[in-house]
Formats: C-alpha cells, structure tokens, sequence
C-alpha cells in the first residue's frame, strides 16, 4: 500500500498500529490458534475494508498494523474485530473452558497509535516482537 487508496469521493492513507490482549493476559494465542486467528482477522477486516499490513499474533497479545478508511471509526473496526473473533472462537473451540468464558474471550480495551513517517520502524517492531518477547522470557 506504497499508494494512496481510493474511495468514491476520496483518496486517503490511514494507517494505525493497534495492540490488544486476550482477557486476563493469558497465555491462550498458542500456534494452532494464532494461524487460525490470522484468518479470520484477514476476513473480518475485508468486511470492513480494511487491510491487515502487519500482524503476527503472540501468545498473549496481539499486534496489528492496519490501514482502515476514513468512513469507518477506529473503534468501530477493533471492536467488530474483537467481537467477531470471539464469537468465533467460542463456537470452534468452546469445549477448552480454560481459556473460553462464554463469549468473552478478549479483554476490554485496546492501544491505538497513528502511523505517519515511521512505519518502517514500526514495521520492523512488530515483525521483531516475538523474539524480544522469548529474549525476555
């Protein structure tokens, strides 16, 4: 997306590093999950014409960098996201009650940040995350 994007009566670039974290930051993303997760964010954000730029998904939190259009809120993408997914998730893998309570599978929340000149540098923190993540360990 080196190009502005289009819409009827406009051309825009918005793009938003978001962060947010499965409830009680449990460690509850492990790799199965993760890659199926991927999916159904990618089809989620294409509902609301979105795109997933950058997204690798750690165990216990999730990284986005996303570019939403001017006509959608912020919040408005995030929270169907969210809420989406979970219902998602509670209906595929419901039968894990340790990391399902009904349908409330993310905390409440999330960080959001604009992305201007530094989105390589933000590119590149995201994509490195998970192995500052096991460095830390």
């Amino acid at each position: 997306m080196d190009e502005f994007e289009s819409l009827s009566h406009s051309r825009w670039e918005c793009k938003y590093h978001v962060v947010f974290i499965p409830k009680s930051r449990r460690k509850s993303l492990y790799v199965g999950l993760r890659s199926h997760l991927d999916e159904v964010f990618l089809q989620l954000v294409l509902r609301k014409e979105s795109q997933i730029l950058e997204g690798p998904l750690m165990p216990d939190h999730v990284h986005m960098l996303i570019a939403i259009p001017p006509k959608y809120a912020v919040s408005q993408v995030i929270g169907y996201m969210k809420g989406k997914s979970a219902i998602h998730l509670a209906l595929v893998y419901g039968e894990r009650r340790r990391n399902f309570v009904g349908q409330h599978f993310w905390a409440r929340g999330y960080f959001v940040s604009t992305v201007g000149r530094d989105e390589e540098l933000i590119r590149r923190y995201i994509r490195d995350q998970e192995k500052e993540d096991a460095r830390l360990e």
